[in-house]
């Protein structure tokens, strides 16, 4: 269920990291769909104390991050890691704030919704302080594979992610660059953010590895699904990759149903889904790319064919920007749904 923006009530917003490249976005986001914002307050280490960020043409300057820094706000957007989020969110709920947290803290706790708008946006009207915001390559997958559940009834799903630097941050960028420069040069190249070169190269780890040989990060893709689409049986293998590109997601997905398929009917359901585009016409080169998404609110979903490895498979390809619909845009998106707590009771 797709919910209907709340009340238009101006309110006091709090952005935690906003120096970092999804509190950046964050920021960008909140301009372009005119959130209506009363104060904001941006919030950081100290680090970035002194440093001031545009919004709205004003200049608004960076405060270090406090237990009192939530006095008076309505909703708090948490962009800095589970780490801070495990320390400050409790500070952030008893002041009253409503907290979108964008960091894994929160998304398996049974008591805080873990929310897609476009999937399961009525789940907002359950929290009690804190919603949370999904893993960026399950966001992408599931905007593809919810209509397509809706439609076939969802059982299982085979997935290999291709997941770009900028997944942990500016460093990722900063390395990858460096790297490319540096092998240009004939130059010895030295890993630092990621454990092996990834200029040119791929990795296949994310996250650290669990003893039943999955990394977290692949773990996340099934528990999430789980709770999102509230299919608490459906099971999936995933294996996440890291790739030498700046920015956007790109997951290469094999999908099981319960019930039987047709290629056109699924291509209806994607073009009806809010929030993708369908881009899949192979015969004139046209297929999702993740330099073609990067920018974009939607994600784009391509290379469609049957599976004929099972009896009810559909094979397709998503992309999609993971600081935007991954992270930032997602955030905005449950924030404009939140209840104002004046229209409650009314």
């Amino acid at each position: 269920m797709f919910l209907q923006k709340s009340s238009s009530l101006a309110k006091n917003v709090a952005i935690v990291g906003a120096t970092g490249a999804v509190g950046e976005e964050l920021l960008r986001v909140l301009e372009r769909r005119h959130f209506p914002i009363k104060k904001l307050r941006l919030l950081a280490s100290s680090r970035s104390a002194g440093r001031s960020l545009s919004f709205r043409g004003q200049s608004i300057p960076v405060e270090v991050l406090e237990k009192e820094s939530f006095d008076e706000i309505d909703i708090a957007f948490f962009s800095a890691g589970g780490t801070i989020s495990e320390k400050h969110v409790s500070d952030a709920v008893r002041a009253g704030a409503v907290v979108v947290d964008n960091s894994s803290a929160f998304r398996m706790d049974p008591s805080v919704p873990l929310v897609i708008p476009e999937i399961n946006g009525a789940d907002i009207l359950t929290h009690q302080g804190i919603i949370a915001n999904p893993n960026c390559s399950t966001l992408i997958a599931l905007m593809a594979l919810y209509p397509l559940h809706q439609q076939f009834g969802l059982s299982r799903v085979i997935a290999s992610t291709y997941q770009a630097v900028s997944g942990i941050g500016t460093r990722g960028i900063e390395e990858l660059e460096n790297q490319v420069v540096a092998l240009a040069h004939k130059k010895e190249v030295k890993p630092d953010v990621f454990p092996y070169q990834i200029a040119f190269n791929l990795l296949p780890h994310i996250d650290s590895f669990l003893d039943n040989g999955y990394t977290r990060e692949e773990m996340k893709f099934q528990n999430e699904s789980q709770r999102i689409m509230h299919l608490p049986n459906l099971k999936a293998s995933v294996t996440c990759v890291r790739v030498p590109v700046y920015r956007a997601h790109s997951i290469s997905i094999h999908a099981e149903f319960e019930n039987p398929l047709s290629l056109a009917k699924a291509q209806d359901a994607l073009i009806a889904a809010p929030g993708i585009d369908l881009i899949d016409d192979p015969s004139k080169g046209l297929y999702p790319m993740p330099l073609e998404v990067q920018g974009c609110d939607q994600c784009h979903v391509g290379r469609l064919r049957v599976d004929y490895t099972t009896p009810h498979g559909l094979s397709f390809w998503v992309c999609g920007d993971q600081l935007l619909k991954g992270a930032a845009l997602n955030a905005v998106q449950i924030a404009e749904l939140i209840p104002d707590r004046r229209d409650i009771g009314r």
